[in-house]
Protein backbone atom coordinates (compact mmCIF):
# COMPACT_ATOMS: atom_id res chain seq x y z
CA UNK A 1 0.00 0.00 0.00
CA UNK A 2 1.41 3.35 -1.06
CA UNK A 3 1.49 5.85 1.81
CA UNK A 4 3.04 9.22 2.56
CA UNK A 5 3.60 10.74 5.98
CA UNK A 6 4.64 14.36 6.50
CA UNK A 7 6.25 15.85 9.57
CA UNK A 8 8.24 18.88 10.63
CA UNK A 9 5.64 21.61 10.68
CA UNK A 10 5.21 24.06 13.52
CA UNK A 11 5.17 27.66 14.61
CA UNK A 12 8.07 29.83 13.49
CA UNK A 13 8.77 33.54 13.52
CA UNK A 14 9.09 35.50 10.26
CA UNK A 15 12.55 35.04 8.83
CA UNK A 16 12.92 31.65 10.43
CA UNK A 17 13.38 28.20 8.91
CA UNK A 18 11.72 24.81 8.97
CA UNK A 19 12.43 21.52 7.28
CA UNK A 20 9.50 19.34 6.31
CA UNK A 21 9.90 15.62 5.78
CA UNK A 22 7.77 13.19 3.83
CA UNK A 23 8.42 9.48 4.26
CA UNK A 24 7.14 7.20 1.55
CA UNK A 25 6.17 3.55 1.98
CA UNK A 26 5.02 0.92 -0.48
CA UNK A 27 6.97 2.36 -3.38
CA UNK A 28 10.45 3.55 -4.36
CA UNK A 29 10.37 7.30 -3.97
CA UNK A 30 13.43 7.93 -6.15
CA UNK A 31 11.60 6.44 -9.15
CA UNK A 32 8.73 8.92 -8.80
CA UNK A 33 8.13 12.59 -9.25
CA UNK A 34 7.33 13.98 -5.83
CA UNK A 35 5.48 17.18 -5.09
CA UNK A 36 5.01 19.57 -2.20
CA UNK A 37 1.75 21.51 -2.13
CA UNK A 38 0.31 23.93 0.37
CA UNK A 39 -3.15 25.11 1.23
CA UNK A 40 -3.72 28.36 3.07
CA UNK A 41 -7.03 29.07 4.83
CA UNK A 42 -9.73 29.91 2.32
CA UNK A 43 -7.53 29.14 -0.65
CA UNK A 44 -7.08 26.26 -3.05
CA UNK A 45 -4.24 23.81 -2.72
CA UNK A 46 -1.27 25.07 -4.70
CA UNK A 47 1.92 23.47 -5.96
CA UNK A 48 5.08 24.67 -4.26
CA UNK A 49 7.88 22.47 -5.58
CA UNK A 50 8.64 19.18 -7.28
CA UNK A 51 11.52 16.81 -7.82
CA UNK A 52 11.59 14.17 -10.51
CA UNK A 53 13.35 10.82 -10.73
CA UNK A 54 16.44 12.46 -12.22
CA UNK A 55 16.60 14.92 -9.35
CA UNK A 56 15.47 17.88 -11.40
CA UNK A 57 13.66 20.40 -9.24
CA UNK A 58 11.08 23.04 -9.96
CA UNK A 59 9.69 25.82 -7.80
CA UNK A 60 6.54 27.84 -8.15
CA UNK A 61 6.00 31.47 -7.35
CA UNK A 62 7.60 33.36 -4.50
CA UNK A 63 9.28 30.35 -2.89
CA UNK A 64 12.08 30.43 -5.45
CA UNK A 65 15.36 31.11 -3.70
CA UNK A 66 13.86 30.44 -0.27
CA UNK A 67 12.68 26.82 -0.44
CA UNK A 68 14.68 23.76 -1.45
CA UNK A 69 13.22 20.36 -2.29
CA UNK A 70 15.49 17.35 -1.95
CA UNK A 71 15.33 13.64 -1.26
CA UNK A 72 17.22 10.95 0.58
CA UNK A 73 16.91 7.73 -1.41
CA UNK A 74 18.16 5.54 1.44
CA UNK A 75 15.46 6.89 3.72
CA UNK A 76 12.80 6.98 0.98
CA UNK A 77 12.13 10.52 2.10
CA UNK A 78 11.60 13.85 0.38
CA UNK A 79 12.29 17.13 2.17
CA UNK A 80 11.26 20.74 1.85
CA UNK A 81 13.75 23.13 3.43
CA UNK A 82 12.05 26.46 3.98
CA UNK A 83 14.14 29.54 4.78
CA UNK A 84 13.30 33.21 5.19
CA UNK A 85 9.75 32.29 6.04
CA UNK A 86 7.01 34.89 5.68
CA UNK A 87 3.54 35.14 7.13
CA UNK A 88 2.11 34.32 3.70
CA UNK A 89 3.83 30.92 3.87
CA UNK A 90 1.37 29.92 6.58
CA UNK A 91 -0.52 26.88 5.31
CA UNK A 92 -0.97 23.15 5.60
CA UNK A 93 1.78 21.53 3.57
CA UNK A 94 1.21 18.24 1.77
CA UNK A 95 3.49 15.93 -0.11
CA UNK A 96 2.13 14.02 -3.04
CA UNK A 97 2.97 11.32 -5.51
CA UNK A 98 0.38 12.14 -8.10
CA UNK A 99 -2.85 10.65 -6.77
CA UNK A 100 -1.47 9.74 -3.36
CA UNK A 101 -1.37 12.37 -0.62
CA UNK A 102 -0.07 12.61 2.90
CA UNK A 103 -2.14 13.91 5.79
CA UNK A 104 -0.47 17.31 5.77
CA UNK A 105 1.55 19.26 8.31
CA UNK A 106 0.70 22.73 9.58
CA UNK A 107 3.19 25.55 9.14
CA UNK A 108 2.43 28.81 10.92
CA UNK A 109 4.65 31.84 10.47
CA UNK A 110 3.87 34.46 13.07
CA UNK A 111 5.56 36.71 15.58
Amino acid sequence: QVQLAESGGGLVQPGGSLRLSCVGSGFILSQSTMYWYRQAPGEQRALVASINSRGITTYIGNVKGRFTISRDDEKNTVYLQMNSLKSEDTAVYYCSRGTVWGQGTQVTVSS
